[in-house]
């Protein structure tokens, strides 16, 4: 973590902490939405990493050396599309986003053993929270813009990365390399590998979509897709992308495939996660207000029964002498009367008694 301080970049962020604007930078070399948009066409589809400035951006060399070693075929993914999926999760995604068009060709290669790797990662620095997030709040959430000339002057609520960079920055530029490559991506979600369906599915998800193009796709796919897991991937697909792009009528259409119960569980339960996320959750309920006790009085605590029911039993015995031998006592463990005659209880007998004796009947005398 210390060669990092050696970056262009640093001296940025250590500007930003001192008070300098951020806006004072947006559009520069150490802008990473800038350098993403002026990638020629030619330099992606050539892999002429020499064209592109990693050196701008902390630990952007590892990330050359990482693409062009994938590329070539000399390195398995852990020690090429990982190095990229690593860096997310350390918090560092500049660098890391400036492989996203290389990867994204990587995985649109047929002949290349490991396109399902590289299209792995492709999605990581699209993401602002890479892990942790498990609230309804922060889950499958997103933000649309994708320009760095219409967003605030603000971090856009995303934070700093651990090195200071404007995380922000990094996710929009993300986006933006992906939503610039939909068309090597969309094929992909007819790919004959599920695992490739998904992940082409996952990405095309951050994509700037307002025309729901990559939403419509997704439903396409669905219709013809068989495999249960790859259906649950594209339903959390037009999730994201509803909440990128909010669709009344995919809300609805998520509700219905969480209450079917003839579809797969997968499936269902992705509808559940999409549906909560696109829902705002239900108000809550106002706390009860006890009852204030009668004239002053409050009823007396009894303490909880104990653990053997020997409460029970003292009460049930002592009225053991009124119960008829047909009634049964209650039951120790639920406390419920079976069924039968009810038992004769003190007050019973007390009224019983006052009518005998105001009514004796025919040759009784009290």
């Amino acid at each position: 973590m210390g060669e990092w301080r050696t970056d262009p970049t640093f001296a940025m962020c250590r500007a930003l902490v001192d008070g300098a604007e951020l806006s004072s930078f947006a559009g520069g070399p150490y802008d990473v939405r800038a350098v993403v948009a002026a990638m020629r066409p030619e330099a992606k589809d050539g892999f002429l990493l020499d064209e592109v400035p990693w050196e701008h951006f902390p630990r952007g060399d590892r990330v050359r050396e990482a693409v062009h070693l994938l590329h070539t075929g000399n390195s398995p993914v852990r020690t090429g599309a990982g190095v990229v999926g690593g860096m997310c999760a350390d918090d560092m995604r500049a660098a890391a986003v400036l492989a996203v068009p290389f990867l994204i060709r990587i995985a649109a290669d047929t002949r290349h053993p490991y396109r399902t790797g590289a299209l792995a990662e492709v999605s990581s620095p699209a993401r602002a929270r890479y892990f942790g997030v498990a609230s309804r709040d922060e889950l499958l959430l997103h933000r649309g813009g994708t320009q760095y000339d219409d967003l605030h002057d603000d971090y856009d609520d995303y934070g700093v990365e651990v090195t200071g960079y404007p995380a922000g920055w990094s996710v929009a530029a993300a986006r933006a390399a992906i939503t610039a490559d939909t068309t090597f991506l969309q094929p992909l979600l007819d790919d004959p590998d599920p695992k490739l369906r998904i992940h082409a599915a996952y990405a095309l998800a951050t994509t700037a979509d307002p025309d729901h193009t990559a939403r419509a796709a997704f439903r396409t796919r669905l219709a013809a897709e068989q495999a249960p897991i790859v259906r649950a991937g594209l339903v959390l697909a037009i999730a994201e992308a509803t909440r990128s792009h909010p669709h009344p009528s995919a809300t609805a259409w998520m509700r219905e495939r969480w209450r079917d119960g003839t579809r797969a569980p997968e499936v269902r339960l992705a509808a559940a996660i999409g549906w909560l996320c696109l829902t705002d959750p239900p108000p809550r309920r106002p706390a009860r207000r006890r009852r204030p006790p009668r004239h002053g009085r409050t009823r007396p605590r009894h303490g909880s029964p104990a653990l053997d029911g020997s409460r029970r039993r003292n009460r049930r015995d002592g009225t053991a002498a009124l119960r008829p031998d047909h009634a049964p006592p209650r039951t120790a463990r639920t406390g419920r009367r079976p069924v039968g005659p009810a038992p004769l209880t003190p007050r019973a007998v007390g009224a019983a008694r006052s009518a005998v004796l105001s009514d004796p009947g025919p040759g009784i005398r009290p």
